[in-house]
């Protein structure tokens, strides 16, 4: 799971909220160690390339703030049960999460929006270690920015419309990235938004008063559920690498 500041990423920085440590759990971790070899054998397709996106990131010097490495399965079985051949990232960071998506069938086409131009770059490298040039576009510039303009794309008969948006930014806009995606997203295709428990900071009405990230979740939640277009839920989770959740809305 991850986290971004501006209008788009994922490393998000508010001195308002409490700090924002991975919060650990031996049994967590554990579990995780012990099923993912087993059900992610290294004979998988795209295996090396997506541990590769992982290390490189790293090693380039990009926080270790990417999906789960069981969320990243998870997101490609979702775009597999859906049939998903179009899908749009608001967030790329180092093309983790982007690969696995790209890598569920060979008909997918991902298009994917990065603030930072260095990050960009960075994920770019890991797309061309995975071999994937052909079926992801790395866009830059701030989503707010570069949403519209796929928007119009779609309406102009220049794009087809996205069978499945996966929502990784900073929360302060989760809202506002959230109904572009919806706008974009075919009817019965899912949008789902990461990071939006927070380790519980959800739930807490006070610190939403001053912390803008946990306001823009709040914000979320209570937008989505009045939102007509879709039907959602919000899903809390642990393993390695924290307790959060997501949201997962299907479009109607």
């Amino acid at each position: 799971m991850s986290h971004h500041n501006d209008n788009l990423g994922h490393a998000e920085s508010n001195a308002a909220e409490k700090p924002y440590t991975m919060e650990h759990d031996d049994r967590w971790t554990a579990v995780d160690a012990y099923q993912f070899p087993h059900l992610n054998p290294q004979s998988r397709p795209y295996r090396a390339a997506i541990d590769h996106a992982l290390s490189n990131s790293i090693e380039k010097g990009l926080k270790d703030i990417s999906v789960a490495p069981s969320q990243g399965k998870f997101l490609s079985l979702q775009c597999q049960i859906i049939d998903a051949k179009r899908i749009l990232e608001i967030g790329t960071l180092g093309a983790y999460s982007t690969i696995w998506m790209a890598s569920s069938n060979p008909e997918v086409r991902v298009v994917t929006l990065e603030i930072d131009p260095n990050t960009a770059e960075i994920a770019r490298e890991n797309i061309r270690f995975a071999g994937l040039e052909d079926r992801i576009e790395v866009l830059v510039g701030a989503a707010l920015d570069l949403l519209p303009r796929l928007a119009g794309e779609i309406e102009q008969g220049k794009r087809d419309r996205f069978d499945f948006s996966f929502i990784d930014a900073d929360k302060a806009n989760a809202l506002p990235y959230f109904d572009w995606a919806v706008k974009m997203t075919r009817p019965r295709g899912l949008v789902y938004v990461d990071n939006m428990v927070r380790k519980g900071l959800l739930a807490d009405e006070q610190l939403a008063k001053t912390d803008q990230n946990v306001r823009g979740v709040r914000n979320a939640v209570e937008g989505i559920g009045k939102d007509t277009r879709v039907d959602a839920v919000l899903l809390q989770t642990v393993g390695v690498k924290n307790y959060d959740g997501f949201l997962m809305a299907l479009v109607k």
